[in-house]
């Protein structure tokens, strides 16, 4: 059946306790739940970085376990269900507590399956919004049957927790690529191993691609669109031409995540947001992009309202410059473990298409 979340719950805007009184933060009583830490899939909410004191308590908003936080304002639809103690939670987070027999985690799927639809309400805002009215106006599709809810959740849950180890092993594997980094060549930050050190500028073309506009950049690849276009975040796309070839590190040089360094294989293009660092020395590249990587290039960043990196400052941090044969060696210790990654990966990806295939089974 199809009903609208106001009809099945009561929804909820969090708040913040003001923090110009000292005393609504001053102990750790309640958590305070903020959208870093929503995750992707569907969170359950034991803790926080934030807390507030029993002091605050009428000054919040404040929810029970077997309640579902959802984010509303910037990154819309991320889910989170509370599952052990009551909490409170800012504006930027909507609770919704059920007032209708019904699993609690089954609601909780169907609006993560929902997320498109839900960003699509607010996809007119350059902050993305979607209003206390308009979630309660949300309809979504629903098995009135609580058994076979339970049922789908099992089925779900199951999956979903397939999903989350795959994921973490992946995680795993990247930091024991930064670990192996760490032991041959030590901290590049403070050096520790006193490797020989030079200017980026000196090693390096460090050079901004070219202005992009959207419209050229399809979200999919397709047989004409075809090459990836990285933007200061990342793969924006996918275009109908490129500007290189090969295997290079980009450093983003706009936004919060300024200083983010992705690694570029085979051809592609980079936008005005995207640095392309260039040897002008013989170096490994997949060295030079752990090395760009664990230098934390953020700290360098200037501008508050928008944080950004200036190619001339990049061009004066100076960086340890290992030897040529040690930086192969550990290319191919990443070669090694690439292998296992590319076969978790290619799992989860398996596994992720099962996931998203029952979804649209049993809530499209």
């Amino acid at each position: 059946m199809e009903v609208s979340l106001k009809e099945i719950s009561k929804i909820v805007t969090g708040n913040t306790p003001s923090k110009k009184n000292k005393n609504y933060w001053n102990s750790e009583d309640i958590c305070f739940i903020k959208p870093d830490v929503i995750g992707s899939g569907i969170d359950s909410i034991t803790t926080s970085n934030e807390y507030i004191s029993n002091f605050a308590s009428s000054k919040a908003r404040i929810v029970d376990r077997n309640t579902i936080l959802i984010t509303c304002i910037g990154n819309i639809g991320r889910i989170g269900i509370v599952s052990d103690k009551k909490v409170a939670f800012n504006q930027q987070i909507n609770a919704i507590i059920p007032n209708y027999k019904i699993n609690i985690r089954y609601l909780a799927y169907v609006l993560l399956f929902s997320q498109p639809r839900l960003n699509a309400l607010a996809n007119s805002a350059v902050v993305p919004i979607v209003n206390k009215t308009q979630l309660g106006n949300f309809k979504i599709k629903i098995n009135p049957n609580v058994e076979s809810q339970g049922k789908i959740v099992s089925i779900l849950d199951k999956i979903a927790k397939i999903i989350k180890n795959q994921t973490k092993e992946i995680k795993r594997l990247d930091e024991l690529i930064k670990a192996r980094f760490v032991e041959m060549f030590g901290d590049p930050i403070i050096n520790n191993k006193n490797i020989k050190k030079q200017k980026l500028g000196d090693i390096c073309l460090l050079k901004a691609g070219d202005f992009t506009p959207s419209k050229k950049i399809s979200p999919v690849k397709t047989s004409i669109d075809k090459y990836p276009c990285f933007g200061g975040n990342g793969i924006r796309g996918y275009v109908d031409n490129y500007t290189h070839q090969g295997s290079y590190s980009l450093i983003g040089r706009q936004g919060a995540l300024c200083g983010n360094v992705k690694f570029a294989t085979g051809k592609f293009r980079n936008t005005e947001h995207a640095i392309l660092v260039s040897p002008n020395i013989e170096i490994n590249s997949r060295w030079l992009f752990e090395l760009l990587n664990l230098e934390k290039l953020n700290r360098f960043r200037s501008g508050a309202a928008q944080p950004g990196l200036a190619v001339k400052t990049l061009n004066e941090i100076i960086v340890p410059v290992a030897d040529l044969n040690s930086q192969n060696e550990y290319a191919n210790f990443v070669q090694q473990v690439d292998k296992s990654k590319v076969a978790v990966q290619k799992s989860l990806d398996e596994t992720q298409k099962l996931f998203n295939s029952l979804m649209q089974k049993y809530f499209g």
